[in-house]
């Protein structure tokens, strides 16, 4: 491993993966993985090994235990993958426009969050519309406008506060 590690030597790994290719695949097939499933995560997990080689400490682990929880995590991730449930295909209700009354409420909503709006301080205001309009996360209003990431916090949470307080009795 430490060839491969520091010398790319393409015959070192050669001689690791005839060593444990087949122990992995028998690993796999023995926790119930299909042959030709267990082959594909042996030959994952070796490029990984080839790819991420430089990343081994022999201080840390034996190879062995290293190339084993490359294995093992890469089979989880086979296995939540499969069993992650297919999502359903939405179907549209055409029937189901928004009467009038739901439109004029709408409107009301809309126009009583612009007036609560205009009461926060200019500062407030700004951070929660880049927030929540702006769809951006406190990091990235603290990047853009050099502001620290506690005045961000600060400016957003004493916004909402004060939103709440305002449009209390709305719903």
């Amino acid at each position: 491993m430490l060839a491969v590690r520091d010398k790319r030597d393409r015959d070192a790994f050669s001689a690791l993966f005839d060593h444990f290719a087949p122990r992995l695949k028998g690993m796999m097939m023995r926790s119930g993985t299909p042959a030709h499933q267990a082959e594909e995560i042996v030959q994952d997990v070796m490029l990984t090994v080839w790819r991420k080689a430089s990343l081994f400490d022999p201080h840390r682990a034996q190879v062995s235990a290293w190339i084993y929880q490359i294995a093992r995590n890469r089979q989880i991730d086979i296995v939540r993958r499969e069993r992650r449930p297919e999502p359903e295909d939405l179907v549209e209700d055409c029937e189901a426009e928004p009467d009038a009354s739901q439109i004029v409420a709408l409107e009301q909503e809309a126009t009583k969050l612009k007036n609560a709006l205009a009461l926060l301080s200019d500062e407030q205001r700004e951070m929660v519309e880049k927030a929540y309009l702006g769809e951006l996360t406190h990091q990235e209003i603290s990047t853009q406008t050099g502001l620290p990431l506690g005045t961000i916090k600060s400016r957003i949470r004493l916004g909402l506060e004060r939103l709440r307080h305002e449009l209390k009795g709305m719903r």
